[in-house]
């Protein structure tokens, strides 16, 4: 699987990239078809904690899915839309597994 990384308006540290690949590499355990994901990580500019946004965008063969998460930080929101993802491609293969 190809990850693709983007921050926008900051620099992303070694630590973050190496703990957003660790958890996305663990979505193939749920489903093995996944072609690439995109990441893109931003920061709100607002007075608000929680101003750390995270997009994740995964290509699976005739779909993708889409998760947007906003927490206090990186790591938090990033565990959040993989969880999610992890519960939207569990259905996207019992679809399959059931049209089969």
């Amino acid at each position: 699987m190809k990850v693709n990384a983007q921050s926008v308006n900051f620099t992303a540290d070694g630590k973050l990239i190496d703990f957003m690949e660790a958890r996305l590499g663990k979505l193939e355990q749920f489903y093995d078809k996944i072609v690439s994901t995109d990441v893109y990580l931003k920061v709100e500019n607002t007075s608000a904690k929680e101003n750390k946004i995270v997009e994740i965008k995964v290509l699976v063969p005739r779909d993708n899915f889409v998760v947007k998460k906003q927490c206090r930080t990186f790591e938090e929101a990033i565990d959040a839309a993989c969880s999610s993802l992890e519960r939207k491609l569990v259905k996207r293969k019992e679809k399959i597994r059931l049209n089969a």
